[in-house]
């Protein structure tokens, strides 16, 4: 049942109609990482009010875009088939939007599933292809993530993973700046936006070649 009726026979309508209400789309986007729980949502969007995650839930549910499982005694949210179609609309939208990111605003916060599919959006298969197989392990805000990349293969899991990486390296939202080629690796590396902890510092422009988006 949609939350909203625009009045109009159109796909694009009946889209919004589904995923179009304040915050749908961001539950989407973490269940692309995995199945949560409602208090695993709950602490990836910190601002969502509890009763407009409970009612987006019902809604996506209702649409058939997630539903409930029970997974070891507790009970997950994850997105149903139909619901995985929705990957590369954000990923699109993902990529469209980094454009105008710009430097972040005050109280804004990076969760480990918003970089999770940001990486997703920046990966560049083709590219990765003709690359030697490399893991990373990225500290991007407070998110840690293991980064493993093996020809056009992205695999991205939470947990910092230092000792398994063959580059280990710290970043804020200035990470922004090197996937977008504002600044190049040797450059993030001096201006202090990328700090390596373990590894050789040249596996950056691997990184940097292998995550691109254009600004």
């Amino acid at each position: 049942m949609a939350a909203r009726d625009y009045g109009q026979y159109c796909g694009v309508t009946r889209g919004l109609e589904l995923v179009g209400e304040r915050w749908a789309l961001l539950i989407v986007r973490d269940l692309l990482v995995g199945p949560r729980r409602y208090g695993e949502l709950a602490a990836g969007l910190p601002r969502i009010p509890s009763n407009v995650l409970a009612a987006r839930l019902k809604e996506l549910q209702e649409a058939g875009v997630i539903r409930r499982a029970p997974r070891s005694r507790v009970i997950v949210y994850e997105l149903t088939p139909y619901g995985r179609e929705l990957e590369p609309v954000v990923l699109a939208l993902g990529a469209w939007g980094f454009k105008a990111m710009g430097d972040p605003r005050e109280g804004q916060v990076v969760t480990a599933d918003s970089m999770t599919v940001a990486l997703r959006t920046a990966f560049r298969a083709d590219v990765a292809a003709g690359l030697p197989p490399t893991a990373y392990a990225a500290r991007l805000g407070p998110a840690d993530l293991l980064v493993r990349v093996d020809g056009p293969a992205l695999a991205v899991g939470r947990g910092d993973g230092a000792d398994d990486a063959d580059l280990a390296f710290a970043a804020g939202p200035g990470i922004r700046r090197l996937i977008s080629g504002e600044l190049d690796p040797a450059g993030a590396i001096a201006s202090g936006v990328v700090e390596v902890l373990r590894g050789p510092g040249d596996l950056l422009d691997r990184f940097a070649r292998t995550f691109h988006l254009a600004a």
